[in-house]
Formats: structure tokens, C-alpha cells, sequence
């Protein structure tokens, strides 16, 4: 990448060209998981990356790199802003467990909203394994980079996520048709929301 390269190399403005490309990105990795922090964990990515943009492998995706940067602190934030000194399990607590309240997003429709509660009910690992799946089109291959696990735990990382989801989901659309419809195309469902967060933040 041109802009990753040249950003290296000392140019600045590349830097700022290429963190306002991924903007978007970070603004719905954040949204769904908090309300008044979404700023600042934002610039807080932006400024680790600053700081590590040497650490960036040649060859390998920056867009991977930087959701490990705000994945990694994200986890941080939910660490210090946790009175206990018990340790944080992410692979079985989810956020609705921790209490946390993500960023007002009017969902245009009743199973929109379903499902934005239902990934904030799993574990926060399958949670962002998921939307970084279906809201960026991260391959297994990405994910796997961003999550900083082997290809093959990537894709039973997402198969679990799928199934966690899917149950979660499964009690309300039975008592709901129109539910169950959108129970039976996931991936078409996750994306519907994926793009209406993104006319959400475009407008």
C-alpha cells in the first residue's frame, strides 16, 4: 500500500490520508460496544498506531493491524473502567453482561434491533469476530490477523460466533415471522444492518 509506505517513510499527511480512509471503519467497530467513549477510543487507536506504525509486518494488511490496535484497547478500556481486579474473560463474558451501553443507533426495523442486542449478548470475542466479518468483509484469513490466531481457530471462532447468535436470536423469531425469515439468511440480515449504520454515519 502506497499511502502505508510512504506514512513510514516520514510523510505525515500520508498518515492523516490513510486514518481518515478507515474512519468509518473504526466508528462502527466502536458504536455497537459503547456510548460517550466512541471518540476517544477512536484517538486513542489512531495515537497507537503513531506510535507502532513500525510494528506494521511488510506485506500484511493494515486494516487487520489497526482493528488488533483497537481491538487491544477496547479490551483496556473495559479493564479499567471495571472496579474488580478479577481477571476479564472475553471469550465467555459478553458486553450486556459488563452493563456497558453502546452508541445510540436508531434501527429502521424491529429485527435490526434484535440483532445489534443479540451480538452484544455473546462472548465479546465472537461478538467482534462477527461484525468484523460482516460489517468490514473481513476474510477468515483477516480475521485471523486481527484477532492474532491461527487461520483454522479464526473459522471455528466465526462457526461458534454463528451458532451463539443463531440461539440467541431463535426464541424471539419463533413468535415472530417475520424473524424467523431473517433467522434463515444471517448473512443477509447482519449485512441490512451493516448498511443501514453506514447511511447512519454517512449522513
Amino acid at each position: 500500500m502506497e499511502l502505508l509506505e510512504a506514512w513510514r517513510g516520514g510523510d505525515a499527511e500520508a498518515g492523516n490520508a490513510l486514518l481518515r480512509r478507515y474512519f468509518d471503519s473504526l466508528y462502527r467497530f466502536f458504536s455497537n460496544k459503547v456510548d460517550d467513549e466512541v471518540d476517544d477510543l477512536i484517538q486513542r487507536t489512531f495515537l497507537a498506531l503513531v506510535r507502532h506504525k513500525g510494528s506494521i509486518r511488510d506485506g500484511g494488511s493494515f486494516r487487520a493491524y489497526m482493528f488488533t490496535v483497537a481491538r487491544n484497547e477496547f479490551y483496556h478500556h473495559l479493564r479499567s473502567r471495571r472496579r474488580r481486579r478479577d481477571p476479564l474473560d472475553f471469550g465467555t463474558v459478553s458486553l450486556a453482561d459488563l452493563g456497558t451501553s453502546p452508541s445510540q443507533f436508531a434501527a429502521r426495523r424491529r429485527d435490526q434491533e434484535l440483532l445489534l442486542n443479540a451480538l452484544r449478548s455473546i462472548p465479546v470475542d465472537l461478538q467482534i469476530a462477527l461484525e468484523l466479518h460482516y460489517w468490514e468483509g473481513m476474510t477468515t484469513a483477516e480475521l485471523a490477523a486481527a484477532l492474532e490466531i491461527p487461520h483454522g481457530t479464526a473459522k471455528s471462532t466465526l462457526r461458534r460466533a454463528r451458532e451463539q447468535l443463531r440461539r440467541r436470536l431463535s426464541s424471539a423469531a419463533k413468535a415472530d415471522p417475520e424473524l424467523a425469515a431473517s433467522l434463515d439468511d444471517l448473512d443477509a440480515w447482519a449485512r441490512s444492518v451493516r448498511d443501514a449504520k453506514r447511511k447512519r454515519d454517512a449522513s
